[in-house]
């Protein structure tokens, strides 16, 4: 080709007409994937943008691969319980390639799901990296080198969130594991040093520790979890510490050397001295930052806030016209349920409803063993906005099949409103949590008062059935100063 030709052929790319839709999608996360089937389903010509994940994190490298990992790590402890369940056995190892391999297997079956439905709906699935270039128009670089330009009537973006890495001195050199990485480790750490004591890092403590590992975590608050009610907080810190678990509060890391996966030391203070630790593992697991960086959005008119998050009114339009965000990228609660919620909400909008993010419960679970479910007011929140509330508490040692399961540990408890008998809030730090939990949510979203629960014919021997035991409990009312009367 002469140099004129590759002028020209330069040129009719820059100015070849982009292909028309009636919707993007940049990212391929959950709520933007259900969308793309759901709008092609509808007629509607649609095309998503992936740079790598088909269905974005949660099947791939997040909610899904993480519980199978932890579930895992369950059997394990089972293992370790046996004679308790009078089993015997001549002891076991872990093969972490082998829990590697049974996550992969499940990846690679989500990923043929998430294809066919594709093929299904006739939604196109575009394997690229997506940026605008212009007022709803979409550049897409592919994985051979050639470009696509594609321009939506309306586009969604859904591009999520990774983890944050703090400007400490040696963390990147460190080259830490993230959630992603720690989820396709094929040896088990010999001591894993997490930073963080959120959702991941407690979570994969927990999972890691039982699997054989020497685990310390290390968290700048005062408790685990720490947005949670203090009772919540001593809960999780008791069950690590049990499982043998060192625990740092109050602690913030100073600096970082050497490399994860080989030997690292990390320099923390904690009260005003300073010790460093060693370890052959770093996961870093403390909070989220948005995914925005390289997306054009200043060409297309799409603003950020001040936290790098895409700015979103309540219906999740940015502030392009035509342009919509969903999920962590858009500020929503980072749940893969929320993500399915916002789809609602911008779905609705887009076919002639009035749908909005404010005032949605936001369920959500921590997978520990025991898990942790919430839905509604928490007590420290309902202390803050002033309601004055009863509380409803009992032990799991109440639930009958708890006790058939030799699974105990916990409680639950419910927030009922003073003056009436609506539910405000419940919490479940027990077995099969979550499952329990959505049961108090359906009679919340049904307006039911908690005595349709502890007057409810529920089967025996279950775990919902210790919702009868939970709300025919005597109840404290708690003041707006948090002050109890019996």
């Amino acid at each position: 080709m002469t140099r004129s030709e590759s002028i020209s052929a330069a040129h009719a790319v820059k100015t070849a007409q982009p292909e028309e839709f009636d919707l993007v999608i940049l990212g391929g996360g959950t709520g933007s994937t259900i969308a793309a089937w759901t709008f092609a389903l509808e007629g509607k010509r649609v095309a998503v943008i992936e740079r790598k994940y088909i269905g974005g994190s949660c099947p791939n490298i997040a909610c899904l691969p993480s519980k199978n990992i932890i579930h895992s790590a369950k059997i394990a402890s089972y293992f370790r319980r046996g004679k308790e369940f009078g089993i015997r056995h001549d002891g076991f190892a872990i093969n972490m390639a082998g829990v590697r391999e049974r996550k992969r297997r499940m990846v690679r079956d989500l990923n043929d799901v998430y294809m066919e439905n594709y093929r299904r709906t006739g939604a196109k699935f575009i394997l690229g990296t997506g940026r605008f270039v212009a007022p709803r128009t979409v550049e897409v670089s592919l994985a051979d080198g050639t470009m696509r330009q594609l321009r939506g009537t309306n586009v969604i973006v859904s591009t999520g969130t990774r983890a944050a890495l703090e400007a400490i001195p040696g963390l990147r050199d460190a080259q830490p594991l993230t959630h992603i990485e720690a989820l396709e480790l094929d040896k088990v750490p010999e001591h894993l040093l997490i930073i963080g004591g959120g959702y991941v890092g407690v979570e994969m403590s927990q999972a890691m520790r039982r699997f054989g590992s020497k685990v310390t975590v290390i968290d700048r608050n005062a408790r685990l979890m720490s947005k949670e009610d203090p009772d919540v907080c001593e809960a999780l810190r008791s069950l690590l510490a049990d499982e043998g678990i060192e625990i740092l509060l109050n602690t913030r890391v100073k600096q970082v050397s050497g490399k994860s996966g080989h030997s690292v030391s990390v320099t923390v203070e904690r009260g005003g001295a300073e010790k460093t630790l060693q370890g052959s593992h770093l996961l870093v697991a403390a909070g989220r930052t948005p995914n925005t960086e390289g997306l054009g959005l200043d060409q297309a008119g799409v603003e950020l806030t001040d936290r790098g998050y895409i700015r979103v009114n309540e219906q999740l339009e940015t502030t392009a016209p035509g342009v919509w965000a969903i999920g962590e990228v858009g500020g929503s609660p980072q749940f893969t349920h929320i993500s399915i919620d916002d789809f609602r909400v911008v779905h609705a909008n887009l076919t002639g409803g009035d749908r909005v993010t404010t005032g949605r419960q936001v369920p959500y679970c921590l997978f520990t063993d025991p898990e942790l479910a919430h839905i509604g007011l928490s007590e420290a929140e309902a202390k803050t906005e002033g309601i004055p509330y009863r509380l409803f508490k009992v032990p799991m040692e109440t639930n009958l099949r708890a006790r058939t399961l030799s699974e105990m540990r916990g409680f639950v408890k419910a927030l009922v409103d003073a003056k009436s008998d609506r539910i405000l809030g419940f919490t479940a730090f027990s077995v099969g949590a979550g499952e329990i939990m959505a049961a108090v949510q359906v009679a919340m979203i049904a307006g039911l008062p908690y005595t349709a629960l502890r007057d409810a014919v529920l089967a025996h021997p279950t775990l919902t059935e210790g919702l009868i035991a939970l709300f025919s409990s005597a109840a404290s009312t708690q003041g707006a100063t948090g002050s109890s009367a019996a």
